[in-house]
């Protein structure tokens, strides 16, 4: 598995703000500032870390 492209949040719109964008990378999840992009700090997680990040940020 290789490095998908970031993704932009659909919830962001095309305003730019405040989003997220996140990505598969190696057959880790990450996310990262959108606002910063390539200077961002990126946070990396497994498979279940990513799908207990959504079940958070979705509540």
């Amino acid at each position: 598995m290789g490095t998908s492209p970031w993704r932009k949040s659909t919830r962001s719109g095309g305003q730019g703000g405040q989003c997220v964008e996140a990505r598969v990378n190696l057959g880790r999840f990450e996310v990262r500032d959108s606002k910063i992009a390539e200077g961002s700090p990126i946070l990396a997680m497994s498979a279940d870390e990513w799908r207990g990040f959504l079940r958070t940020v979705t509540r």
